[in-house]
């Protein structure tokens, strides 16, 4: 295959990865999704992960119809980065993209729920031993040697079910062996520390030959000793040596020359022929300990071939396990193929979870076929089976939440991941139309708008539409015919859809395949702060609250002047219900 068929390689980036990598190489790191060795080439992080995604699985990106699908898609992949235990494993986790086989979606959920499940189990201290191997094997880029160490670790820690299974059946001892012999080795020579009769001959030749570049200082120095004739000079001469050298007083002996005419001949030929000798004697000892080493790297050759194999596999399975574990995700499940369903029991939004807000209010919401037998306490009802609904209610009452929770599920479960929430039924769909409300307010945003929404729609496959507060680009009454349209049209194309108004009146008469469920506001907290309950009342209109707001204006008024001005705005509203509202808010306290 050439390198310009990959999605994203032009005649430039081709050049740039042919001249760093080699055009069997960079096939190789695209092929294998390997981030960063594109990176390394070159490419920019970013562009290198966008060329990834396209070539391991490019048709997933289309799954994402428009732009807030895809600003979701790579909050999720942030989150989860955020439990990775190597860099390749972060890589690797950037270039996943939704699924199109449930077969694959199932095999992915099976490996990664086997490595939550391992992992759980483990102690506190098996863990931390676990992800120091890791971080070794990431500072070190993945060498073998860091690979056995980490499968080493893995070992130990008992791990041995799930994806860590490849693992378990390795010989301990063989790859203890073969890790001894990849940290003393080095592209063919042995590191220092690996052998202690070698690293006392290199030692000894240091010491020789730091004694030979200052010959000359020597020779002044014994001269300074009061030694003046030759038998003196020799003896202090051995003595030296033996002292700071750690040479054998037979191989000094034997390399003292019988025939120097003086003192600088003796010292020059003692130091050349130690020198010469020491030399052969290292370079003997490293071919024996060497060879003693490449030969026991040889017989676990296969161990540490399967380790390496294995160790980065474990890397990214174990990373999304520890996101999995972090924020309670289950395994959805996978709605039958004629049926089509997103329902959620307990559902988290991981962007709120992710900040360790204990208020976070988990929802329980469902589209079509679902199969939700009963609701958690303090759900009044079953969600009816309609595929289409209108969610209402209060300013701030989570509804884009909502959406964007349905958009969390749907697109992890696609992915082959755990989902935030007790229990999850998804259909996979093959177009994500996730639009949040947007400020601007003109034909142009209602026009790409448009183009964003209807193509999915009316292209064969599922669609799933999570569309909020449509009515904010265009006039009130256009947006909603134009709303009532986009719900006709997604019942007509047995699409499931959410679509988030505060115009439900004016919808009406809706189709009978579509709902409306409402989000309310329950008042002021003693802070003043809006009291919402979050979970949708299924087949119930909810209503704005501005008397909450106003209330809180009134309240919190600054001078007597704003204060009057507020309360104008409360007799608008309901004066009545104004102080009804402070009352119940003082009550409370």
């Amino acid at each position: 295959m050439r390198l310009e068929e990959y999605w994203g390689v032009g005649p430039k980036t081709r050049a740039t990865l042919v001249d760093e990598l080699g055009r069997t190489a960079a096939i190789r790191a695209i092929e294998s999704g390997d981030v960063g060795a594109l990176s390394d080439a070159g490419l920019a992080r970013g562009r290198a992960t966008r060329i990834l995604r396209r070539a391991t699985d490019g048709s997933g990106m289309d799954v994402l119809a428009t732009s807030d699908s895809r600003a979701a898609y790579k909050d999720l992949l942030d989150l989860a980065v955020d439990h990775a235990v190597t860099q390749r494993a972060a890589d690797r986790i950037r270039v996943l993209t939704p699924l199109h086989s449930r077969e694959a979606m199932n095999e992915r959920l099976d490996d990664v729920l086997a490595a939550r499940d391992a992992w759980a189990a483990l102690s506190e201290d098996d863990r931390t031993a676990v992800l120091e191997a890791y971080e070794r094997y990431d500072e070190r880029d993945g060498s073998e040697h860091a690979a056995v160490e980490a499968a080493l670790a893995l070992l130990a820690a008992g791990v041995d079910s799930g994806p860590f299974a490849v693992i378990a059946d390795l010989e301990r001892e063989q790859l203890a062996t073969a890790a001894e012999a990849l940290g003393a080795l080095d592209n063919g020579r042995v590191r220092k520390g690996a052998d202690r009769d070698l690293d006392r001959l290199r030692d000894a030749l240091g010491a020789v030959e730091d004694m030979d570049a200052n010959a000359l200082a020597l020779i002044e120095d014994l001269r300074a000793d009061g030694v003046h004739d030759a038998e003196g000079f020799r003896q202090s001469f051995e003595d030296r040596l033996l002292t700071e050298t750690d040479v054998t007083i037979d191989r000094v002996r034997d390399a003292m020359p019988t025939d120097a005419t003086d003192a600088t001949d003796f010292v020059g030929d003692t130091l050349r022929t130690l020198r010469r000798d020491l030399t052969e004697a290292v370079d003997e000892r490293e071919r024996t300990v060497a060879t003693d080493f490449e030969d026991a790297l040889a017989d676990a050759r296969d161990a540490v071939d399967r380790a390496v194999e294995a160790v980065d596999d474990i890397a990214l399975h174990l990373s999304l396990a520890r996101f999995a574990l972090e924020y309670g995700c289950t395994r959805p499940i996978f709605v039958a193929e004629d049926d089509a369903a997103v329902s959620v029991v307990n559902a988290r939004n991981l962007r709120l979870a992710a900040r360790d807000d204990e208020s976070v209010q988990p929802v329980t919401y469902a589209l079509g076929e679902h199969g939700i037998p009963s609701v958690p306490d303090g759900v009044t009802a079953v969600p009816g089976e309609e595929r289409v609904a209108i969610l209402t209610g209060a300013n701030s009452g989570g509804k884009t939440t909502v959406l964007e929770t349905l958009c969390q599920v749907v697109l992890l479960a696609m992915m082959g991941l755990p989902v935030p929430a007790d229990r999850a039924e998804v259909t996979p769909v093959d177009s994500l139309v996730f639009h949040r409300r947007h400020a601007s307010f003109n034909a142009g945003v209602l026009e790409s708008t448009l183009r964003s929404i209807v193509p999915p729609l009316s292209a064969a496959g599922r669609t799933l539409l999570l569309v909020d507060e449509f009515e904010a680009i265009t006039e009130p009454g256009s947006a909603a015919d134009l709303l009532h349209g986009l719900v006709t049209l997604s019942v007509d194309r047995e699409a499931l859809g959410v679509f988030v108004t505060h115009l439900a009146d004016d919808l009406e008469p809706l189709p009978p395949e579509a709902r409306v469920d409402g989000i309310f506001a329950e008042g002021l907290d003693p802070d003043l702060e809006l009291r919402v309950d979050y979970q949708p009342r299924f087949d119930t209109v909810g209503r704005s609250t501005p008397e909450f707001i106003v209330s809180r204006l009134v309240a919190n008024a600054g001078t007597r002047t704003e204060r009057a001005g507020f309360e104008t705005l409360a007799e608008a509203v309901g004066n009545e219900a104004v102080q009804r509202t402070l009352a119940d808010a003082r009550w409370t306290e």
